[in-house]
């Protein structure tokens, strides 16, 4: 699959690499994509510390397929940013080797369904090294997969895999859904001694909003995305525009609504979602993937188990549907839209409706 660029950064840059002062402690936040906070927080993490390296398909002198990792070749060079053949469990097998050695690589798998045929060094190495060796061998690897929908992709280049991930201990599993968590989660991802699996939204790739690069996020934390009264949306990537719009959606219907972004799939922040679900009493879970044995199933369950004596309806979830992803043309039908998400807001029971 080729995907055009234009010669520039995804932040409208020049192709010559991040500049110098970007990214300094006490530096004045900056305006970027979220491709651009990633290209930031490698750039500031490889500068920081020798032992970080970059390296998967295509990610050196093309700057990888959505140009995440542009001009980090050029300025680091190639023993730090490289490009390695066509095999995914060759990738993850020999960052497992570096991150046993001291080093903390950080590998692309390009697309999510790409990441398939590397799944068993990630199942049974990159999530059990710590446990099977009493803590004696970490794993500070990071292991970046653009994930999800909405770029009109092709089959096995718009999965959503989340699942897998949050259901192998073992493995952190983290999902920004702005330029700002992914600069500060992918920092903290890397500055980690235990390994990370980083889901970056495709279809947020080119959204804009400020970065301050100071800020920290740790993880199992969730972030309150929207205040509201009448009911919680709970989503992670690209569902927490989604909840954004079709909380503006409901407004307009007479409805508060608070979002919720996740952001940290495993471990997850049961606190501030318990919090939120019992303020409002009524609870809607967003995500693009199918929802049969989810993410989103199991955050519906600890909600429901939570939070069963404050809740007024039963909580209801917005999800793909339970088929292989749908071809280009037709993923609109396929994923989730601000009508569903505001056709469950009318089942949860309203005493003004009954």
């Amino acid at each position: 699959m080729t995907i055009a660029h234009d010669d520039t950064h995804l932040d409208g840059a020049p192709l010559d690499g991040i500049r110098p002062d970007d990214g300094k402690a006490g530096s004045a936040p900056v305006t970027l994509t979220m491709a651009a906070a990633l290209n930031l927080a490698l750039a500031d993490a490889l500068t920081a510390d020798p032992e970080v390296v970059v390296f998967g398909e295509d990610v050196g002198a093309l700057g990888g397929v959505f140009r995440v990792t542009d001009g980090l070749t050029a300025r680091f060079g190639e023993d730090r940013c490289f490009d390695t053949p066509l095999a995914e469990s060759g990738i993850v097998g020999t960052a497992v080797g570096m991150a046993m050695n001291g080093m903390r690589p950080v590998i692309e798998m390009q697309f999510d369904a790409f990441a398939l045929p590397a799944f068993e060094q990630i199942v049974s190495h990159v999530a059990k090294y710590g446990n099977r060796t009493r803590g004696q061998v970490r794993m500070p690897l990071v292991i970046r997969i653009p994930f999800g929908g909405g770029i009109g992709g092709v089959e096995h280049h718009c999965d959503s895999s989340e699942a897998y991930y949050a259901h192998t201990p073992g493995l952190t599993v983290v999902c920004p859904s702005t330029p700002q968590d992914a600069y500060s989660l992918l920092r903290a991802a890397i500055a980690s001694s235990d390994p990370v699996v980083f889901l970056e939204p495709k279809k947020l790739y080119w959204t804009r909003g400020e970065v301050d690069t100071t800020h920290r996020v740790e993880f199992g934390s969730a972030r309150a995305a929207r205040a509201g009264r009448d009911v919680t949306m709970l989503a992670y990537g690209t569902a927490v525009p989604l909840a954004l719009e079709a909380a503006e959606a409901a407004a307009a219907e007479g409805r508060s609504v608070e979002v919720i972004d996740v952001r940290s799939l495993s471990p997850f922040d049961d606190a501030t979602v318990i919090a939120a679900v019992r303020a409002t009493g009524r609870a809607i879970v967003i995500a693009e993937a199918p929802g049969y044995a989810s993410v989103a199933s199991e955050i519906q369950a600890r909600v429901s188990e939570r939070c069963f004596a404050y809740l007024e309806a039963p909580v209801r979830k917005v999800t793909g549907f339970d088929v292989p992803y749908a071809p280009p043309k037709l993923e609109h039908w396929y994923l989730p839209d601000v009508d569903r998400v505001l056709d469950a807001i009318d089942t949860l029971q309203w005493e003004d409706e009954s």
